[in-house]
């Protein structure tokens, strides 16, 4: 060697050296990450919490905080179990994709040559819809439409749900608008059993959880033993906030069912920021190729202006991919997705050009917590000046809260209340059947009507009357939310049918009652 190339060497190595410390504080979380954390549990009343932070290949932090349930002491740890709701959606696109690479599928295969007895109510969507389609929310239908048929939890197996996809009224024409929906992923899961041969819960494992290491991770919160690790659901029930029963998910399961931690959601993270390459290995999930068409626009979404509290987080682009949201954040890509379930709330947000992917999972319907935690960590990495998120979010969400206040205040205060029902209580009562939900039942009940929704064993609730025809459903499950019943009478003065409305503006979208319309069953000649 000569003296030169020992020279450079030599400086190099020194490099070398002197990098390491400099990369390692690049790569290393916030110092005052815990007192964050604790500030925002504090502030948005979340009892648990846990975090991962992946960056340049490695894994730079797993950790829990808070408890489990309120009123037990055991900790959260990185290893606790969540329920990450939508984000099971990139699951199920993954899993498709890997049966894209190995020719068995194509994106743009029609979905009714895939899965035989596929039908929309409209039939040009039910010839043209294809598997890429599924997954865009563009079907037509309308914001979370058809949700009630397996939230909250009902009888009806996934076969039974999509087969009534056929009798739900599309709100726009088909590929015209962005809107939310779970439905086609169900579809979606469904092609990939009729495709492979097993079900979507065994691909789920063979092919992602086990190769992955994801060996806590689980599909269904019906098997779980009392000393396993995993946090308790909770809700604000009204206002206050308390532990909450688990929702089953076995029939929306492609959709959002899936349970696990911030440990081994960090391997997830790995694989996708690998472009389908497994942590550790020259295996791949799916090809190069195939992450650019999960991660590419495939939906345009409209970006509208943020609260004002929140006004820095305006996007200057924002689509949906295939399982994947993406926008902008201070000139970086974003891909990401939330997840929703009953006492959870979760959120994986990456940013490729950085390397970089954050998970956050809460045990409580909070999504400021985990929101204030993501920017909180985006703008570290990124360089970016510190903004008080917990401040803005909490404030974006009291301004949410009071405008909602001001409108059920309206509500009642134009409400006729010294009107009465154009008939006698009883009635009202009688079998009713809505074309894509099914049956209901009002009874009468110590003198009191009785409403229930005949495939979901929770939807029992009181009806009071509000005013005219019109009574207000007070569910005895707290956790379901309240809904108005709207009667329109024939002019023989018989029941025609009843709709239905959410109480509150906050309602979550998966309370579909817009979309429902009950006629009497001995009037009725729709299909039940």
């Amino acid at each position: 060697m000569t003296a030169r190339r020992a020279a450079s060497s030599f400086a190099i190595l020194l490099n070398f050296f002197w990098l390491q410390p400099l990369l390692a504080e690049q790569s290393a979380p916030p110092a005052d990450l815990d007192v964050f954390v604790a500030r925002v549990l504090k502030t948005f009343e979340v009892p648990g919490l846990s975090i991962a932070i992946v960056k340049d290949g490695q894994v730079v932090l797993t950790k829990g905080y808070g408890i489990r349930k309120m009123g037990d002491s055991a900790p959260v740890d990185e290893h606790t179990l969540f329920g990450i709701g939508s984000n099971t959606k990139a699951f199920t696109s993954a899993l498709l994709a890997s049966l894209v690479d190995e020719g068995k599928i194509s994106w743009d295969d029609k979905v009714y040559e895939r899965l035989p007895g596929f039908q929309m109510y409209d039939s040009y969507a039910s010839h043209e819809m294809t598997i890429r389609d599924l997954l865009t929310h563009k079907s037509g239908m309308g914001l979370g439409e058809g949700d009630l048929l397996f939230w909250p939890h009902t009888t009806y197996s996934r076969k039974d749900i999509i087969y009534r996809l056929r009798f739900m009224k599309p709100q726009s024409s088909f590929r015209s608008h962005y809107a939310y929906d779970n439905l086609m992923y169900l579809a979606a899961g469904e092609i990939i059993a009729a495709v492979t041969g097993k079900a979507w819960e065994e691909n789920v494992r063979d092919r992602i959880l086990t190769p992955l290491g994801m060996s806590a991770t689980n599909l269904t919160n019906a098997s779980w033993a009392s000393n396993d690790n995993y946090a308790w659901p909770h809700s604000k029930l009204p206002g206050e906030l308390q532990p909450i029963d688990f929702v089953p998910l076995d029939n929306a399961a492609p959709a959002g069912s899936i349970n696990s931690s911030a440990s081994e959601m960090a391997r997830w993270i790995l694989l996708q920021l690998n472009h389908g390459k497994f942590p550790d290995s020259d295996k791949r999930l799916f090809s190069e190729e195939q992450s650019k068409q999960m991660w590419s626009p495939q939906t345009i979404l409209p970006v509208g202006d943020p609260p004002a509290p929140l006004a820095a987080l305006k996007a200057n682009f924002a689509d949906y991919g295939l399982g994947w949201g993406l926008r902008d954040y201070r000139g970086h890509k974003l891909i990401g997705h939330s997840g929703g379930v009953a006492g959870f709330v979760s959120r994986v947000q990456m940013v490729p050009d950085e390397r970089l992917g954050i998970v956050v999972l809460t045990n409580a319907e909070e999504g400021g917590a985990m929101d204030s935690i993501e920017y909180y960590l985006l703008d570290h990495y990124l360089n970016l000046p510190r903004t008080d998120w917990v401040k803005a979010f909490r404030d974006a969400e009291l301004a949410q809260e009071q405008q909602a206040s001001e409108e059920m205040k309206k509500q009642a205060n134009s409400r006729a209340a010294k009107s009465s029902p154009s008939l006698s209580l009883e009635k009202y009562a009688g079998a009713y059947n809505d074309v894509w939900y099914g049956p209901s039942t009002i009874r009468m009940e110590n003198g009191k009507l009785v409403f229930t929704l005949d495939h979901t064993p929770k939807a029992i609730g009181d009806l009071e009357h509000w005013q005219y025809d019109t009574f207000k459903t007070h569910w005895r499950d707290r956790t379901i939310e309240d809904a108005f019943l709207t009667f329109a009478l024939k002019p023989d003065g018989d029941i025609d049918h009843f709709t239905m409305v959410a109480v509150s503006p906050l309602a979550d979208f998966s309370f579909d009652y817009q979309d429902l319309y009950f006629t009497p069953v001995v009037h009725s000649t729709r299909r039940p």
